[in-house]
């Protein structure tokens, strides 16, 4: 496995409970890229967009394995994962986001999710810390969320307890096919042999050197940067996450706000800005206007792996034995225990899930130029 983020160590966690020697290499501290800096939500039903039907699919098939995943993850490790059911709030504060909020429940409800629309009245007897202005909201009560700072400690637990070994700060620089296995290289010049390989090293999966033209997925950075608050964790501000335009809000069980999060195609530049956060705290305060007394705990910046159509990669390579799990964008956390079903299905020989072949890498190898 190169890569230690969720989707690493679940597809390990996965294979070691299957019988299987799996060893992890990571370039930094598992979990502390995209995860660490992840909201943490199972938004599989508001995510939902027009012309993305399989990817509805994959999203409700993982959301729906959450739940046991997570009692699972927690019996393994004794730590608890933070997950929460209390649902997600897409809120309107404005006439023109209420005509595309109506808009958009309309074609939710046309795909058959399951989804709700509240009135005000409904919307601040549930969250009164909501402005005035709130209008209506779709409630989508399944979409719930998880802590990723607290799966990530869960995962090593659970993998360790499983027998996968984790090597953190071993940076993968060049992968090679040696007859039937595998062989990777790492920085500090030692190397890894095995039957199997797989990349799931999320925004640097590109770069790894010795993968074919057509084994080299393409992912990108995508920086997002958040802001963490701190509530009173016995009178919350916030109880549910809610969605507005353009940021989001999760709330911890300890009394930590999420407020996230911006895309941005920067690279590998990390840096806070002063637009970004402004971005996020004014859309934050029309929708909560208490939080401009919360203080705040930390400012947060990730570097999410986006693949050029957006949809995660998932799967088998054209090399024997070679396998991926990157390209998540803002869904790592939700499509992890997906993640780990469909990579160990082609590595243990298993049907793959109904639809799965439409996440493989391949699919870039397929495109077909549009004639003018």
């Amino acid at each position: 496995m190169v890569g230690a983020g969720i989707c690493g160590l679940a597809v390990a966690w996965r294979l070691a409970d299957a019988g299987l020697r799996v060893r992890v290499v990571d370039r930094g501290a598992p979990g502390r890229e995209a995860t660490w800096a992840a909201g943490g939500m199972l938004a599989a039903t508001l995510e939902a967009e027009p012309g993305e039907e399989g990817m509805v699919a994959l999203a409700r098939w993982s959301q729906g394995l959450w739940p046991g995943w997570a009692a699972r993850l927690a019996a393994a490790s004794g730590i608890d994962i933070g997950y929460r059911g209390d649902g997600t709030l897409q809120v309107a504060t404005t006439r023109d986001e209420l005509a595309a909020l109506r808009h958009r429940h309309a074609f939710l409800t046309r795909l058959g999710l399951p989804v709700e629309w509240w009135d005000g009245g409904r919307l601040r007897g549930d969250e009164p810390g909501l402005s005035p202005d709130a209008l209506a909201a779709i409630a989508s009560p399944g979409d719930h969320q998880v802590d990723p700072r607290a799966v990530v400690p869960a995962l090593l637990a659970a993998c360790a307890a499983a027998g996968v070994e984790v090597s953190p700060r071993r940076a993968v620089t060049a992968v090679r096919r040696d007859g039937a296995a595998w062989t990777a290289t790492c920085a500090d010049g030692s190397g890894e042999g095995a039957d199997a390989l797989v990349v799931a090293a999320g925004s640097w999966s590109a770069s790894i050197d010795g993968l074919a033209p057509a084994d080299r997925p393409p992912v990108r950075p995508a920086k997002g940067q958040a802001v963490v608050l701190k509530m009173d964790p016995a009178a919350p501000l916030v109880r549910h996450v809610i969605w507005g335009a353009g940021v989001y809000l999760v709330p911890r069980a300890d009394g930590r706000l999420y407020v996230g999060a911006t895309v941005e195609d920067r690279g590998f530049d990390r840096a806070p800005t002063a637009g970004g956060l402004l971005s996020l705290l004014e859309g934050a305060w029309r929708l909560v206007p208490g939080l401009e007394e919360l203080a705040v705990a930390e400012l947060v910046t990730g570097l999410r792996p986006r693949s050029r159509d957006d949809l995660p990669i998932v799967g088998p390579g054209a090399a024997p034995g070679l396998h991926f799990a990157t390209g998540h964008h803002r869904n790592g956390i939700l499509l992890a225990p997906a993640t780990a079903e469909i990579v160990a299905a082609g590595i243990l020989g298993g049907t793959p899930p109904v639809g799965a072949a439409a996440f493989a890498l391949d699919r870039f190898t397929k495109e077909v130029a549009t004639p003018r």
